[in-house]
């Protein structure tokens, strides 16, 4: 049975999760010829091929696929017993691995992280803002311990702790004659300049599949990868937008914006989830703080429209 030094293996997962040997390096923090050398090493030790190299970056073999699961697989174990470690000192010292998307990052601030914070100060929390399909990844790759999102994909990998309906709604400016509406349509909402989220976001995706419901197509007048810049779009009175109304309750609250139902299943039927990984065990830390994401989050209450 051939012998290999485990070290190496952080230089072939950086390698296959940068997708070039480049980028891995500066990851890394050393030089590429130094990723390319342990990686070789790792190779010889094995005796067999870990990575192809083309020219658009590298790609793990069906060797290497298994080095890279069992690196996966070894520095969750690693965690896990640190997070033992961390449990016997009384959650006086540790950290917490979060990410969510950009709509969840105020009510995450002003609701669990302050709230932990007060009651654990020596734990430090990572809280990443990206969209639903990196949200995915990280969580099921073990980057993170904790995700929150907006319209997941269904996963096996994936446990949802905690779910709760939040529809989306019009989100509409202050003189805008919408505000006052009982409801609209995506058909009535074609009369208006509208903004909506572009890429990977549940958000999009839900648009889609109420378009798609619907035989509708609405046609963006502004597209963006910020809520913010949404919210700004239709505060300004440039037309309206299609968001959960968690995701702007200060602005909703403070009536620089109004929420109108639309009509329309897809849109009524979206979800919010609080989620791991299937099988991983959470760090004490990260168990105690997902308690508090639980019950101290707007994004898991009915929105009541004034």
């Amino acid at each position: 049975m051939p012998h290999f030094q485990d070290s190496r293996c952080v230089y072939l997962y950086e390698a296959a999760m940068r997708g070039t040997i480049r980028a891995a390096a500066e990851r890394l923090g050393v030089a590429p010829s130094a990723v390319s050398r342990q990686i070789s090493l790792l190779e010889d030790e094995l005796g067999t091929i870990l990575i192809e190299r083309h020219r658009s970056g590298v790609v793990p073999t069906e060797a290497g696929q298994l080095m890279i699961d069992y690196y996966r697989q070894h520095a969750a174990h690693r965690y896990d017993m640190m997070a033992k470690i961390d449990a016997l000192r009384g959650l006086q010292k540790g950290s917490v691995s979060v990410v969510c998307g950009e709509g969840f990052a105020e009510n995450m601030i002003t609701g669990p992280v302050r709230e932990f914070h007060r009651d654990h100060p020596g734990i430090a929390i990572s809280l990443e803002i990206t969209g639903t399909t990196e949200i995915m990844r990280r969580v099921t790759e073990d980057e993170v311990e904790i995700g929150l999102v907006y319209y997941a994909p269904a996963d096996a990998q994936i446990v949802s702790r905690r779910s709760a309906h939040q529809p989306m709604f019009a989100i509409v400016g202050p003189n805008n004659p919408l505000r006052y509406a009982s409801g609209t349509t995506l058909s009535e909402l074609q009369e208006w300049p509208i903004a909506l989220l572009k890429g990977v976001y549940g958000i999009r995706q839900i648009i889609e599949d109420a378009e798609r419901e619907e035989r509708v197509r609405l046609h963006p007048t502004l597209t963006t990868n910020l809520i913010s810049v949404l919210a700004s779009f239709v505060a300004n009175d440039q037309g309206v937008t299609l968001l959960p109304p968690f995701s702007v309750a200060t602005a909703i609250k403070n009536g620089e914006l109004h929420a109108v139902p639309v009509k329309n299943a897809a849109l009524q039927n979206a979800e919010v989830q609080l989620i791991t990984r299937a099988g991983r065990h959470l760090s004490p830390a990260a168990n105690r703080f997902l308690q508090y994401c639980m019950r101290g989050m707007q994004a898991f209450e009915a929105f009541k429209p004034a």
